[in-house]
């Protein structure tokens, strides 16, 4: 008999992907014929065009345009780069052709425009690179200046919270090697991240012994290599880079023959960090600024005891006072000797800093740190040499305040690189969503496997089949060959009800394979890949400056030079002040002189007015924002979006797992025979926990609280279990014919529906609820 009862869940799903598990075997046989149709397929003429896409804002947008124009007849490849807003499509003309392509975009609900001269696809690019040793907001601002001034480039962005600059340039008129230049020509140190070019680019470290010999044998190796572009050599850390078009060639050929040339003397494998040199060179400047704040306070302690408190120490205070040469004090000189190394060892990165700072026209907070302290320090230099020369001089030296100020600078620059370090967790944690590795798999001609190999999802190339296991991550993005499963995809689209996936669909490189075995064509890897896509999003939201920074920076060109002015101009009125007895005498410390006061008080004016809040305050809380919305899943497009964000005052939402757990539970039953619940669950879950269906699982999920007793409850063996897709399941219960489904599957089976239960149906639907 059939058992009717009604079960509502959350959200209004329908079962139209409910498929049985499937089951296949570890080395599965191809069906005959699927490598000849792509291989006569390939054989016709392959045209090329490239789109220009207006509206994209995500890469759920880009998922969504790439989808469409792969439905279309005849396209082998389609890569949609948002942040560019272009799509490039590989198609045969016998099939389809550009117009129907545009119109196809045009439907999803873009602006597309196809791009006819090829000149103009690469007329911009933007190219990524890492500048080490600015400081302060007035050095960012130089090397934007100097980089904006380049013939050819049109738009350059350096951000002092990331260390970095996004430069749009024409490849035509300038090379991004005189972008690196000009970096260096303003004093600092410039490295490539990324080319912008239509090229990939990885670094591999090769361990053996290096020889001149070695080396060119290896370069001329690689360079033979179709696809390869640029190849570099670091001697020092045993570091090769290369540049290569990855439709032609990938790391694994590069490492195969390093390992192969000159007697296999060679190997090599993905330099560490290399995905991570950010973290890496951020984790280096930690440990610097930790090390020397450590070094100026073994120096600094002694001084501020010598000047601050053992004065206070009757016999100490005496030994400290007693004379050496003339009036120089054996305390004055320990003070000297000991804030020396402070002044200019410890302290040489703000000399350095200045220099290249003032060589360009600029100056920036270490100007100011090197004014004030030397001003302090050179003056109790002044003041130890004439007690020393002088049988009658009394001064007071400062040189307690230059090590302090050196000291607490240090500390303030340790507490910033580390609150910056913390920016970049969260894309740290977008790229952890890839896998580590993946399953390659080696087919014959007839698309049989031969072979399983697991190897580091790095060194993934397009075109390699992977082998998806359940419960594992899709390794690259691609399109299934083999199998069918649901692919929970909540990564991209923010749904988190798994999707089919059958042969020909395509797969998102992240996002997590619920059940059944997939074999998988790798389409874009590395940079290309969405996930690389979504990081690089996360980049540049943090690299875009709000408003209220664009303001701070332009203050900030005038800050410094204002501050020099108003520091001399404060020394100058307090020291005429104290010259023409504008205040009382008692204002001046016994220890000084109206010059001195007036010296402390122009040198705290200098050394308080360091711009770094300025210019740090709002990129850190930007990349603060960005980052963790992302982790959380909300792309956030920069500050401005941040900085109006409080005007908003109401909200749209267009997904439903947007405000929901995205899992549906069961929320209601009515029973319309008299039975009793438990057993009713009983029957039901022996049927539903053989499918992997999402409402079947939330079924067995409420079934499991008539038996909390059992931790994991085992249900009757369900027989003849029978998955009908789009409708429900059906199998022999304890002798009985239990059918768990909709309204249609009742139909089908000739089970009368009485009016209470279309009642119940209807209500349950107006409330978004799906009823089985």
């Amino acid at each position: 008999m059939a058992t009717k009862f009604l079960a509502l869940c959350i959200r209004s799903e329908s079962r139209g992907d409910l498929s049985p598990r499937p089951h296949y075997p570890s080395m599965p046989k191809y069906p005959k014929g699927v490598a000849i149709e792509e291989t006569s397929l390939m054989a016709e003429v392959e045209s090329k065009a490239v789109f220009s896409v207006i509206g994209m804002t995500c890469s759920a947008c880009a998922g969504s345009v790439e989808k469409a124009i792969k439905r279309l007849p005849g396209i082998r490849e389609a890569v949609v780069d948002v942040l560019n807003n272009r799509a490039q499509v590989m198609f045969y003309p016998n099939y389809v052709n550009e117009e129907t392509i545009r119109e196809t975009i045009e439907d999803v609900g873009f602006q597309a425009t196809l791009i006819n001269d090829e000149g103009n696809e690469t007329s911009t690019l933007v190219c990524r690179i890492r500048i080490k040793g600015m400081t302060c907001t007035s050095c960012s601002t130089t090397v934007e200046s100097a980089l904006q001034a380049v013939h050819g480039v049109q738009k350059a962005q350096v951000a002092l919270a990331t260390e970095e600059a996004d430069v749009h340039y024409d490849p035509k008129i300038v090379r991004y090697n005189h972008l690196l230049t000009t970096i260096e020509d303003t004093g600092f140190e410039g490295i490539l991240l990324t080319t912008g070019e239509d090229m990939s680019r990885i670094e591999l470290k090769v361990d053996g012994v290096w020889t001149d010999h070695s080396m060119r044998i290896l370069e001329q190796s690689l360079q033979a290599l179709p696809g390869v572009q640029a190849i570099e050599f670091d001697s020092e850390i045993k570091k090769i880079s290369l540049s290569y078009k990855s439709d032609m060639t990938g790391p694994r050929n590069f490492i195969n023959v390093i390992e192969t040339t000159g007697s296999s003397r060679f190997k090599a494998n993905i330099f560490p960090g290399g995905g991570a040199g950010r973290d890496t060179h951020r984790k280096e400047e930690i440990k610097q600024y930790y090390r020397f704040f450590l070094w100026s306070l073994v120096f600094t302690i002694p001084v501020f005891l010598t000047s601050m408190v053992f004065m206070y120490i009757p016999g100490i205070k005496h030994g400290l006072e007693t004379k050496i040469v003339n009036m120089l004090e054996i305390g004055a000189l320990l003070r000297w000797i000991l804030s020396t190394p402070v002044q200019f060892i410890i302290g040489r990165r703000f000399y350095t800093g200045a220099y290249k700072s003032l060589r360009h026209g600029s100056a920036n907070m270490d100007v100011l740190i090197a004014l004030g302290t030397n001003a302090a320090y050179f003056y109790s230099v002044y003041s130890v040499l004439r007690a020393a020369t002088s049988p009658n001089f009394k001064g007071t030296d400062f040189f307690e305040t230059s090590a302090m100020l050196i000291s607490f600078i240090l500390l303030g620059k340790y507490l910033e690189v580390l609150a910056k370090g913390k920016t970049s967790d969260a894309i740290a944690k977008l790229m952890d969503l890839a896998p580590e590795t993946a399953t390659l798999l080696t087919l014959d001609g007839e698309g049989n496997v031969i072979n399983e190999e697991e190897i580091d999802s790095r060194l993934i190339q397009k075109n390699d089949v992977i082998k998806i296991i359940p419960g594992a991550k899709v390794a690259s993005d691609g399109y299934v060959t083999w199998g069918q499963s649901h692919v929970n995809e909540s990564m991209i689209t923010g749904e988190a009800r798994p999707v089919a996936k059958r042969k020909g669909d395509t797969v998102i490189g992240g996002t997590l394979n619920e059940n059944g075995v997939l074999h998988i064509r790798a389409t874009r890897v590395g940079s290309e890949s969405s996930l690389s896509q979504i990081v690089r999003l996360v980049e540049s939201a943090q690299m875009a400056k709000a408003p209220v920074q664009k303001f701070a920076d332009r203050i900030s060109k005038y800050f410094v030079p204002l501050v020099i002015m108003l520091s001399f101009l404060t020394w100058l009125s307090w020291f005429l002040a104290g010259k023409f007895h504008g205040y009382p005498e008692s204002w001046i410390p016994s220890s000084m002189d109206s010059f001195q006061l007036a010296l402390q008080f122009g040198i705290s004016v200098m050394v308080i007015a360091c711009p770094c809040a300025l210019g740090l305050a709002t990129p850190t809380a930007v990349m603060v924002g960005t980052g963790v919305g992302a982790s959380q899943g909300v792309l956030i497009k920069g500050g401005q979006a941040l900085e109006s964000a409080h005007k908003v005052n109401c909200i749209v939402f267009d997904k439903t797992g947007t405000l929901t757990i995205g899992k549906p539970v069961v929320v209601n039953t009515r029973l319309l025979k008299n039975m009793v619940l438990r057993e009713i669950y009983e029957l039901v879950a022996a049927a539903e926990v053989n499918s992997e269906h999402p409402l079947a699982k939330a079924i067995v999920e409420y079934a499991k609280k008539f038996r909390e007793d059992e931790e994991n409850p085992s249900w009757p063996e369900a027989r003849d279990f029978v998955s009908i897709t789009g409708h429900g399941v059906k199998a022999i219960v304890q002798n009985k014919e239990i059918i768990v489904g909709n309204k249609s599957l009742m139909v089908d089976h000739n089970i009368a529906i009485p009016v209470d239960a279309e009642e119940i149906l209807a209500e349950a639907e107006g409330l978004a609820q799906t009823g089985i």
